[in-house]
């Protein structure tokens, strides 16, 4: 199943322009100062330069690379009356709740075409401030349905009501769901509900060509600042780069990633062809399309790893929880190979890149046998023996 990545942010705030330059939608720039009614949405394959090497060498009938899909909607109204919340929940959840991931876009340069102030920090709490009214609704709507079926006395649901109380008041005084402590127990009642607020953030500021080549440094600069020098750092940024540092900031502090794309940029490189997008981005210090590096930032953000599978009918990339063992790695190939697992043939792929195929790495020594508590990592290229008994 493809990661999805759900693209919000403000109207205007120019995330339809980065779904369309991410998706090769081609939709013209022109189009930009307008606001998204419908979700958008498309899968794109992961760039990934692993599938290709690994497929010069074993010339497979078929390569397949990890896949994303973007879903883009309805762009959300700052300050959200009580009496919207319906009609946001119906034409908004309904497109976003199945997102692994939030990718929050916020535009940081003036625009002449584009009505309002440039406020990072103002608009990211407003988006804040929508999402958690949005999943008060949801838990509001819960609570009442809980509350009727905990006067029966069953234990189950008067437990669970109240859990749904206090998640309840933490909403209401704007505490995203992702702050509220839940224990073992808990937590599953709350998943349930597929809350805004629980969904992993990752952070895209909309930033303008002529200030991309500083803003992604300066974001990798923050990402690494720690919490307590945060405010000081983006106070001695000025015009556009105080922007992107607040958005690094709010990043920084949640443990998330943030990253700078230039939208305009991205659609007009579109419109090159690879060898001149390549040489422009180059120029630019960024070897890396704006879509790759969304892709990774939710990767990682999610905490997920690519391994490997590599021969003459088949290369291909899966993606995996870092942390998994083995055979849960063999059932997102299939559940049978998790089920009869055996072992993990298993060889890092620099090492297989290296030696020119699985020969030269057995005679280096390089080719491992892994048992049931093996922990796969990125990059590694593995092959599963599995017996599943009639």
């Amino acid at each position: 199943m493809a990661l999805t990545v759900g693209i919000i942010g403000l109207p205007l705030s120019g995330k339809t322009t980065l779904f369309n330059a991410l998706t090769r939608a081609g939709v013209p720039i022109t189009n930009y100062p307008t606001s998204t009614v419908q979700a958008n949405k498309a899968i794109v394959n992961v760039p990934d330069e692993r599938v290709d090497r690994l497929s010069e060498i074993f010339v497979p009938k078929k390569q397949t690379y990890a896949t994303v899909e973007f879903v883009d909607v309805a762009g959300l109204n700052s300050a959200t009356p009580d009496e919207q919340r319906q009609e946001l929940s119906a034409e908004f959840l309904g497109h976003i709740r199945v997102a692994d991931a939030l990718a929050v876009v916020v535009r940081t340069f003036a625009n002449a075409s584009v009505p309002g102030d440039v406020d990072a920090a103002r608009d990211l709490d407003d988006l804040l401030t929508t999402l958690t009214l949005t999943d008060l609704a949801t838990v509001e709507r819960r609570a009442e349905r809980t509350a009727k079926a905990a006067k029966s006395g069953d234990k189950k649901f008067v437990a669970e009501l109240e859990v749904l109380k206090r998640v309840q008041a933490a909403l209401g005084d704007g505490t995203p769901a992702s702050d509220i402590p839940l224990s073992n127990t808990e937590k599953p009642i709350i998943d349930e509900l597929f809350l805004l607020t629980l969904k992993p953030r990752l952070y895209v500021a909309n930033v303008s060509e002529t200030t991309l080549a500083e803003a992604t440094p300066l974001l990798a600069s923050l990402a690494a600042t720690p919490v307590a020098e945060l405010e000081a750092q983006v106070a001695a940024q000025t015009g556009e780069l105080r922007a992107v540092a607040q958005i690094g900031a709010r990043a920084r502090r949640e443990d998330t990633v943030a990253i700078a794309v230039s939208a305009k940029l991205e659609a007009e490189l579109n419109e090159l062809s690879p060898a001149d997008a390549a040489e422009y981005l180059d120029a630019l210090g960024l070897p890396v399309l704006g879509a790759d590096r969304v892709i990774q930032a939710g990767y990682r953000a999610l905490d997920l790893i690519t391994f490997l599978t590599a021969g003459e009918d088949e290369v291909r990339a899966w993606t995996v929880k870092a942390g998994s063992r083995a055979p849960t790695a063999a059932g997102k190939i299939h559940s049978d190979i998790e089920r009869g697992f055996i072992r993990a043939e298993v060889v890092r792929y620099d090492d297989l890149l290296a030696a020119g195929g699985f020969a030269g790495t057995r005679e280096k020594g390089q080719f491992r046998l892994e048992g049931k508590d093996y922990i796969i990592q990125d990059g590694d290229v593995a092959h599963f023996r599995f017996n599943v008994s009639k």
